[in-house]
């Protein structure tokens, strides 16, 4: 039996399916399985993955007749996972040398560990690809990884570098159709409330960042993301809050952590001139943190330089009572400080 299995969902990337691939064909774990599973490319995915499984034994290919979305296409390959451990790699990233022998030293020497990431190298493909140097030798370290994605609210595990236990991977199920667009943080948050989890310290994968990418349309909209991500940990505590034990203070950690963090982006576009979509995400960000609605840190928004910039934060503090409640809507009537025009 395959020590690794690995699959690939692909739609339309046909162009990046072969070094995805070789990435992890050429890793020196030798007994993996690969499975390339095309969600009805109307490129030439198929053509390029059934290249592939021709060339090499270990690769098998699955052609969906029409297209059934990246979420049921993760659980399928979910389902087919059979090895000791496991990885859902994105047809668009790559690999480092090393990766998997890496994680499969360490879940082989500690059987309590269900999952291991490592550090992503973000990859605009425009330039060269980034020389990631072969290491001898590498550290990692036992992560309380519940606590620190609820006290940051964020997803700190990289998925093209999170390879895991599979039968801990079959235990808690695959990912939840109602998220997709925050699964991965919710996955990871199941896997660390079911074992011990482990940080790579070293580079694991690349992700690759280019203009097709399927996330870019979805991250302008920063007003969903950071509700999925509030969807994903009341999903989570909604099914586990009653095994953690003396983690119960996790939820309000994870909402108030959640709050602050759409608070300071509100403010951060405050400052930047705009104001509209500040203001909107200061209103979210109270609606989900009651404290924020009483003793909301408006002083951020002083941190502007220059003596335009304090007169306008200030304008903005005198009126922000009414426009944050929504009584005075007119924000349009706020001259902005003339360095921040452009914003």
């Amino acid at each position: 039996m395959a020590k690794i299995d690995i699959f690939v969902p692909c739609y339309n990337y046909g162009r990046f399916l072969r070094a995805c691939v070789d990435s992890v064909l050429e890793q020196s774990v030798r007994d993996l399985r690969v499975l390339i599973i095309d969600d009805a490319s109307s490129d030439d995915s198929l053509s390029v993955a059934r290249e592939l499984a021709q060339a090499d034994s270990r690769v098998s290919v699955i052609a969906h007749p029409e297209n059934r979305g990246h979420i049921r296409t993760y659980n399928e390959g979910i389902e087919w996972t059979a090895a000791d451990y496991c990885l859902l790699l994105s047809a668009d990233d790559l690999l480092v040398g090393g990766a998997l022998e890496r994680a499969v030293e360490i879940m082989d020497a500690n059987p309590d560990i269900v999952l291991t990431y490592g550090e992503c190298v973000a990859w605009h493909d425009d330039l060269p690809l980034p020389i990631i140097e072969p290491i001898q030798k590498y550290t990692w370290t036992r992560r309380d990884l519940l606590s620190e994605m609820c006290a940051t609210s964020m997803n700190t595990v990289p998925t093209p570098t999170a390879i895991a236990r599979t039968r801990v991977q079959k235990a808690i199920g695959g990912y939840r159709p109602s998220l997709p667009h925050a699964g991965d943080l919710e996955m990871w948050l199941r896997f660390a409330a079911s074992g011990s989890v482990a940080r790579i310290n070293a580079v694991q994968a690349i992700y690759r960042k280019h203009s097709t990418a399927m996330s870019n349309a979805y991250f302008a909209e920063m007003t969903s993301d950071y509700r999925q991500c509030q969807l994903a940990f009341e999903s989570f505590f909604n099914e586990y809050e009653d095994r953690l034990g003396a983690s119960h203070g996790l939820r309000k950690l994870s909402s108030r952590a959640l709050a602050e963090r759409v608070f300071r982006h509100g403010i951060g576009l405050l400052r930047r001139g705009r104001v509209n979509d500040g203001l909107r995400l200061m209103r979210q960000a109270m609606a989900m943190d009651r404290r924020l609605r009483y003793l909301p840190p408006l002083w951020r928004v002083l941190k502007i330089p220059g003596e335009d910039g304090r007169r306008w934060a200030l304008s903005v503090i005198r009126r922000m009572p009414g426009m944050l409640s929504g009584r005075s809507p007119a924000t349009s009537k706020i001259s902005l400080p003339p360095e921040r025009h452009s914003g």
